[in-house]
């Protein structure tokens, strides 16, 4: 199966992680563009309905009754004739070839489901038995459902998932816009050493926010396939840099592990993402993600930073140095003090770059400053 002409094709899943990318597999598989949604909508057109399960193992060898082995190539006017024979049809676990058609699937009838159309109730339960995907094209109801381990999924037309992913790239815009007015204000306070947890708090809040719009939309890219090319540059575009934003804030800010509270960046970031929409709404709860106690006297504490994140900022500076000059100082005050003869002490910093580092923090200090004041 060529890369340039099929999409990637589906697996098994593997828990819920492993259902979830199998789930975005599987729609990348079924995607605008791809030689399989070309012949689900010709099935589709030709008001036909169709039963096909995208993979094949032993398992689906011994529900399948009747029918015929073809073993051929997969060409999308093939499945739209072989849908005509109204039973259904396995495809190779490469979406490359056609196995089987006219068969009868015979899945476990004990198996639970909701589904009520008889194409329908086999198709889920022929999903959760054998781990591939399936799809039902319905003659009745004219709609495309995608079955994977226990979910479904309709497939919708491009203009009406288009219609959904602008207004959500919309709201990404102005939560970014949003982003970057706080994390300039964030940068300004760390400079002047005024920050508190709350501003800490806020970023880190807007931040996940937008990660979280930014994620909705991808999966809005992989169900477009080759009509959300622009959409996929968009976004590309707009969260350029919030991930590694994301690690350099809690990696700042992350409280010192005490006797009674110790808790990693990585465990931070974990409890970030746990957080529901509704507990990301409040700057309290987002504080305790972070590792703080999260009440108001908290909310308020001072705080300084590490000086990862300003690091991060100034150009050509390898993250090994950013980690041993965070190590060295100790905190951002320090580095912001230190003279080119002082940051040459840390291993790894000669005086060019020395220098690098002391303009650049320089530079930034005062853009910070003038931005937040002018």
């Amino acid at each position: 199966m060529a890369a340039n002409d099929r999409a990637a094709a589906p697996g098994k899943s593997g828990g819920s992680a492993g259902a979830d990318g199998l789930m975005r597999a599987s729609l990348s598989a079924v995607a605008p563009g791809t030689p399989l949604r070309d012949g689900l909508e010709r099935v589709l057109r030709g008001n036909t309905g169709g039963l096909i399960v995208l993979g094949s193992d032993k398992t689906v060898e011994s529900m399948c009754t009747g029918g015929f082995v073809l073993d051929v190539e997969f060409t999308a006017t093939r499945l739209r004739e072989l849908c005509k024979l109204d039973g259904g049809i396995v495809l190779s676990s490469d979406l490359s070839k056609i196995l089987r058609a006219g068969v009868q699937l015979l899945p476990d009838p004990t198996i639970p489901t909701e589904e009520t159309g008889t194409r329908h109730r086999t198709a889920d339960r022929v999903s959760k038995q054998v781990g591939f995907p399936v799809v039902s094209v319905s003659q009745s109801m004219r709609l495309i459902a995608l079955y994977v381990d226990g979910q479904r999924r309709v497939l919708e037309d491009s203009a009406a998932i288009l219609s959904r992913a602008n207004q959500a790239l919309a709201t990404l815009e102005r939560y970014k816009l949003r982003l970057d007015e706080v994390a300039g204000t964030l940068s300004a306070l760390e400079i002047e050493d005024l920050v508190t947890v709350r501003d800490v708090s806020a970023v880190s809040q807007r931040l996940e926010m937008v990660r979280r719009i930014a994620t909705e939309i991808a999966e809005y890219v992989v169900e477009l396939g080759t009509d959300g090319r622009l959409l996929a540059l968009q976004l590309d575009e707009l969260i350029a840099g919030v991930e590694p934003e994301r690690e350099l804030v809690v990696r700042d800010y992350v409280p010192e592990p005490t006797a009674k509270r110790s808790r990693t960046v990585d465990e931070a970031l974990i409890e970030l993402d746990k957080l529901s929409h509704a507990e990301l709404l409040e700057l309290s709860t987002v504080a305790r993600a972070l590792g703080y106690t999260g009440s108001p006297e908290t909310l308020d504490s001072a705080v300084s930073p590490r000086g990862f994140r300003l690091l991060a900022k100034v150009p050509r500076l390898p993250g090994a140095i950013i980690d041993r000059l965070v190590e060295h100082f100790g905190g951002l005050q320090k580095l912001l003090a230190a003279s080119v003869d002082d940051l040459q002490t840390v291993d790894g910093v000669g005086e060019a770059r020395a220098r690098s580092v002391r303009e650049g923090l320089s530079r930034l200090a005062e853009s910070s400053i003038l931005e937040r004041y002018v």
